[in-house]
């Protein structure tokens, strides 16, 4: 059933000793440990026992932890260990694609609860597609309360100030406001961010390799999230990854960027005709030209296309970068499909709100 959504505004969520807190007690969560107990909390954030034991009272009234059992006794009193509830909030994930619009519900230790995906056109009028957005937000069954919602779109936008710049096809998102416009229509925080550093921060929450890898997306368009020293890079303004408008052929055929031979109309070129072998070559050239550029560790795809034939795209783009990069970089860099299906990009939108709440934490 649904019980609508409400917005949760807890001082302890705004707090950066109980952020740090938090994001102990998620981690303990998730990787199956049963929980923490205020002293290894104390040692490992480096705040007082006094201090985890105020932060941690006010964790249990607002619902947030738990007690979840007692460790073996060493010689003294046995420890009573804390976890996170997970289902005590939630935050919503949104991908807002070129005619396609996902929408999930992840809770607090980010696992996807819900799911809702519908036909989407981003050239309709912006009242049109925001009123979907809402629509699809509000039919999730929140529970109790949402944090709030992020939303992945494609690039290029500013992700500080929620601001879409010329999306390739759809000029007139040029300069709209969506975080605010969003935020008025649904009463709640929104963050936005590309849809490459969305499905990038899946993949690092998801994945245990951690390190610097690049993300390749190609879908409805072909963009690239970075994950440098185990962050998701964006640049001084937000604008990297516009990995698909790099030039491969000078004299190549026009991008609706403006430019002519840019890797990504190429790869949709070639997708369109059936020529999914060629897509794939062209976009191991494209992540061959990033590895040699940013000696990352390793590739990682996803999107629709990827996903149709993963394993021809894996296979191809890793036979591309053996070619280009074994001899300079003297190593082998691996190349896998991203966790998450088609719904990567949602669940890594609604991270970026729980990024927020664990105090900007990679959530690994």
């Amino acid at each position: 059933m649904n019980r609508g959504i409400s917005g949760a505004n807890l001082p302890a969520l705004r707090h950066h000793n109980a952020a740090l807190v938090l994001d102990l007690l998620r981690a303990a969560t998730r990787h199956g440990t049963g929980g923490i107990s205020r002293l290894e909390l104390a040692e490992r954030t480096g705040l007082t026992p006094q201090a985890v034991s105020k932060i941690t009272a006010r964790l249990r009234a607002e619902g947030l932890a738990e007690e979840s059992g007692r460790q073996a006794s060493t010689g003294g009193k046995p420890r009573t260990e804390l976890r996170l509830v997970r289902r005590a909030r939630y935050a919503a994930g949104v991908h807002l694609d070129r005619d396609e619009l996902t929408v999930v519900l992840a809770d607090l230790s980010g696992e996807r609860v819900e799911a809702r995906t519908s036909r989407l056109d981003l050239g309709r009028p912006a009242g049109e597609v925001l009123e979907a957005v809402a629509r699809e937000v509000r039919a999730l069954d929140a529970g109790p309360a949402i944090l709030g919602v992020g939303v992945a779109a494609p690039g290029p936008l500013d992700h500080a100030s929620g601001v879409l710049h010329r999306v390739t096809g759809f000029p007139d998102w040029d300069g709209f406001p969506l975080r605010d416009a969003l935020e008025r229509r649904l009463g709640l925080r929104v963050v936005v961010d590309k849809d490459t550093n969305a499905a990038a921060l899946a993949v690092l929450g998801q994945d245990a390799g951690g390190g610097s890898f690049a993300y390749l997306h190609l879908g409805t368009g072909l963009g690239a999230g970075l994950v440098l020293d185990g962050a998701v890079f964006r640049g001084e303004r937000t604008g990297a990854g516009e990995f698909g408008h790099q030039v491969v052929q000078l004299d190549g055929p026009v991008c609706g960027c403006g430019n002519r031979g840019c890797i990504e109309a190429m790869c949709l070129a070639a997708v369109d005709r059936g020529d999914s072998a060629g897509a794939a070559y062209l976009l191991g050239v494209g992540a061959a030209n990033l590895v040699s550029l940013l000696d990352i560790d390793r590739v990682v795809l996803g999107g629709r296309t990827v996903l149709a034939d993963e394993t021809l795209f894996r296979q191809e783009v890793a036979a591309v970068l053996t070619e280009r990069t074994a001899r300079s970089a003297g190593r082998t860099v691996p190349v896998s499909v991203a966790p998450g299906g088609t719904r990567v990009v949602a669940d890594g939108a609604a991270l970026l709100v729980l990024a927020s709440v664990f105090g900007g934490a990679a959530l690994g």
